[in-house]
């Protein structure tokens, strides 16, 4: 019984009604998208977009440093090694 009156109350509201009730929902559209723009262009909102990048380029500054660390000890240990087979040889 309830969904008859409320369609008959639908057919009962005149133009001009309907008119202006899509001109604020329209109006009211236009404010949550300029209130959402500025949301996004906030200071807080733009650290929060930089945060996984300053993330990623220290996750990969220590990555290559420890590689070059590696490296590092790497090149040390390889040239003991010819030190040591060059000191074997000079003492055969």
């Amino acid at each position: 019984m309830g969904y008859k009156n409320e369609m008959n109350r639908s057919k009962n509201v005149g133009f001009a009604n309907r008119l202006s009730a899509a001109a604020d929902a329209k109006k009211a559209r236009l404010e949550r998208v300029a209130r959402a723009r500025f949301a996004a262009e906030s200071p807080s909102a733009v650290e929060r977009r930089m945060a996984p990048e300053a993330i990623r380029v220290a996750r990969d500054s220590r990555i290559a440093k420890r590689k070059a660390t590696k490296l590092a000890v790497e090149t040390r240990q390889a040239a003991a090694l010819a030190a040591a087979r060059e000191a074997a040889l000079k003492a055969e």
